[in-house]
Formats: structure tokens, sequence, C-alpha cells
């Protein structure tokens, strides 16, 4: 018996669960407080999202670096070492940071 909310307020119901299911793909802060405009991405749950540092991936609970197989907290503490299922998976399926920047380049 109990009760479990995730950090951003949703709360996990064992029967009925329609978070994420595959057919609905909205992050919990869309359907709580709705949509951005249109062309403005919400790319995280975490609005405006974490940014990334250079070559590394975001993988939920901190960053991934493939080089190392580190995955350190958001405060870049230490978590663990990626086996490698976790490396495999991150890199299929996690956000990675920019290789290029958007920024313009002077002209010379």
């Amino acid at each position: 018996q109990g009760k479990y909310t995730f950090a951003d307020g949703l709360e996990y119901e064992e029967e009925k669960w329609l978070y994420c299911d595959g057919y609905d793909r909205r992050f919990y802060t869309e359907i709580s407080s709705g949509f951005k405009p249109p062309g403005i991405a919400q790319l995280t749950n975490l609005d405006p999202p974490k940014i990334i540092p250079r070559g590394c991936y975001d993988c939920g609970d901190g960053f991934y670096n493939p080089k190392t197989r580190v995955v350190v907290d958001y405060k870049r503490k230490f978590l663990r070492n990626a086996d490698d299922d976790e490396h495999e998976w991150i890199l299929r399926t996690c956000r990675k940071a920019w290789d290029i920047t958007a920024e313009q380049q002077p002209k010379p």
C-alpha cells in the first residue's frame, strides 16, 4: 500500500495508467500546463532543459560521457560506470549535446 508521486507532481497509478502509454507522447508538464506555441519545441519534461556538456548525453538522472562510460548527476558528481547494455541504450535513445553550435560565425 502506498502512493508514489514523481518530482514533477505526477502521481503513479497502478490501474488506468495513462501517462506515456504509447499513444500520448506529451511530457507531464505539457499535460498539466499546456503546450508551447507552435515552433517552440519542448525537448524534456524539465523546461528549459539542462544544457548537456559537449560530447555527452542526458540519460535522465544525469549526464553520460561515452568516452569514459561514466554517468554523473546534474551537479557533475559521480553516479556510476555504465555497463555495455546501458551504454548502448543511452547512445540509441537519449538526447545528445549538439555537435555544432547554432551561433552565427562572424564574417571575415
